[in-house]
């Protein structure tokens, strides 16, 4: 989509009609399709959208997050051979009003009720940009004010609680569709985060916000959270992004900032963890790094700069602000914020991780395993298998059901997957028929 046509004003606003030029392709309509990794890559609003497979892991989050991007780098690199000149951005904002959003999806028990995953987790996913947030340069939807600020997406958060994903959005949003059994589960969708190219933002992102939701399904809700409340949230969004260490949060005795309020959350799970004898070796990988990072921001932010997105990219537009002698709404301190989120070797972060200054916790032949293999502990295994062996008989694919052609019959079968837990070893498939597997599904 077209956001800087010098002929005429970037699109904004429900009512806004805009061409989108489509190269020719087999079929018509925007494209639409599962991977062999498991994930989806569709047409989104006139945007890519990448959705990542079901995973169990913060680690496997990263992992196929990453390929991800990767698989978009390919596509560049397609275009480019064919002629086509074509930048992608892994970022939220186009600075002059617009938002696109990086959505995660978490698997909920049914059992919990909502009412507390909104009081509760409306102060952590307001706090928790301190750790995850990927910096922007302007402040305000429309880059009214010159500044940085710690996170892409907040001065887009507009209400508590809400259904609304393109307006109005809100801190917790109410959509529910589980893609499974929702008898058991419900699908938390979460849409305030950022677009993140550091692996152990994206890492806490997931994992610390996993553990919170599993510190809600525990049923017995520590007191020490309930003071942590609240009262206007949204102000509070905006007011950690502008001023992350000092903002007062409006909690009923108003003397906590986002880093307090971080550390006691990260203290009470480690007491449930302890309290539920719970050992699990990349859990408390999760909490170690949180803890590691918590500790960088109190004493030394710079120290966590390979770590914290915002902090190393504050840097970097810091030394070449002050270099040049320019403010922070310079053309070139805005286009440096941009190349920031370029998914090529030209961007600033890769040039930082050539440099050895960004932490990875997924190297590349993981990325690269992962760009066309899907994981092999959910259901993604069945999916993915299914269209790397048999895609020239899958009709139609997604999360919860596969429609093929039926292996003896005329007509199709449908293979349902309620349970996202449900997987068959990926490299299974390769010695079967494909009548045997479709048997072994059914």
């Amino acid at each position: 989509m077209l956001t800087d046509d010098p002929d005429r004003a970037a699109p904004s606003g429900p009512h806004t009609r805009v061409a989108v030029a489509t190269a020719p392709s087999r079929g018509s309509g925007p494209a639409n399709a599962v991977l062999t990794n498991g994930a989806r890559l569709y047409v989104d609003h006139a945007h890519p959208e990448y959705s990542g497979p079901e995973v169990l892991s913060a680690r496997d989050a990263v992992r196929w997050d990453r390929a991800g991007d990767a698989i978009m780098m390919r596509a560049v690199e397609r275009l480019g051979a064919a002629g086509r000149k074509v930048a992608i951005y892994k970022n939220n904002v186009d600075g002059k009003g617009a938002s696109y959003g990086t959505h995660e999806n978490y698997l909920i028990d049914r059992k919990l009720a909502f009412g507390d995953v909104v009081q509760h987790l409306t102060t952590f996913l307001v706090t928790r940009q301190l750790v995850t947030g990927a910096g922007r340069v302007g402040i305000g939807q429309r880059s009214e004010e010159a500044g940085f600020q710690i996170s892409q997406r907040a001065d887009y958060i507009e209400t508590d609680v809400g259904l609304q994903t393109t307006y109005e959005r809100p801190i917790i949003n109410t959509r529910d569709e589980p893609h499974c059994d929702a008898r058991r589960f419900r699908r938390l969708h979460v849409i305030v985060g950022d677009a993140n190219r550091f692996d152990v933002a994206n890492y806490l992102k997931v994992g610390v916000t996993s553990l919170v939701l599993w510190l809600l399904e525990r049923g017995h809700v520590p007191l020490q959270l309930d003071a942590l409340c609240l009262t206007a949230p949204v102000v509070d969004m905006w007011g950690v992004s502008h001023n992350p260490f000092d903002h007062q949060l409006s909690t009923q005795t108003g003397r906590y900032t986002a880093l307090d309020v971080l550390r006691i959350i990260r203290d009470l799970i480690g007491e449930a963890l302890n309290a539920d004898g719970i050992d699990n070796r990349e859990i408390w990988q999760v909490l170690d790094t949180y803890t590691r990072v918590l500790d960088g921001l109190d004493h030394d932010p710079a120290s966590v700069a390979a770590d914290v997105e915002w902090v190393a990219k504050r840097e970097l537009l810091t030394r070449l602000k002050d270099r040049r002698n320019l403010s922070w709404d310079a053309p070139a301190i805005r286009a440096a914020d941009l190349q920031w989120h370029e998914l090529s070797d030209r961007s600033l972060v890769s040039m930082l991780q050539r440099a050895g200054r960004v932490t990875r916790l997924v190297d590349d032949d993981e990325v690269n395993a992962a760009i066309t293999t899907p994981p092999t502990d959910t259901r993604a295994s069945i999916r993915g298998a299914m269209i790397t062996h048999f895609s020239d008989r899958i009709y139609q694919a997604s999360w919860s059901r596969i429609s093929a052609q039926h292996p003896t019959e005329r007509g199709a079968v449908t293979i349902t997957m309620p349970d996202p837990y449900g997987s068959i070893p990926f490299t299974h498939y390769a010695d079967l028929s494909y009548a045997d597997a479709i048997a072994t599904l059914e």
